[in-house]
């Protein structure tokens, strides 16, 4: 679900001159923008001024946007874990002194 966002830019380094813009924000995406923002003493306007002044001074984004490419070893291991964490025949410990115990019996059967 989405949230509409009211974002005001400045435009200018020494003026006041805004405009409104509206934005779509994934509702999730922006309670924990929100949250961060808040952490870090800025709005969300003040943060989407600064993104937008960093993309002008970088000429583009001011980050690499790529898809992640994992080699087929990893995306097998991710596989597995997956396969594992919901598969109701291996076992799950609650903490981690009961893994330990199990680790450190001799009688474990393998």
């Amino acid at each position: 679900m989405y949230t509409d966002c009211i974002i005001i830019i400045l435009k200018g380094a020494n003026t006041m001159v805004t405009s409104p813009t509206q934005i779509r924000i994934d509702s999730n995406v922006k309670t924990e923008a929100n949250e961060l923002f808040s952490e870090l003493g800025i709005d969300m306007s003040s943060a989407v001024n600064i993104f937008l002044r960093q993309c002008v001074l970088h000429g583009g984004l001011p980050f690499k946007v790529e898809i992640p490419k994992f080699n087929t070893e990893t995306l097998a291991a991710m596989e597995e874990a997956k396969r594992i964490s919901i598969d109701p025949n291996v076992p799950s410990y609650s903490s981690m002194e009961d893994l330990k115990k199990l680790c450190c019996k001799t009688d474990v059967q393998r």
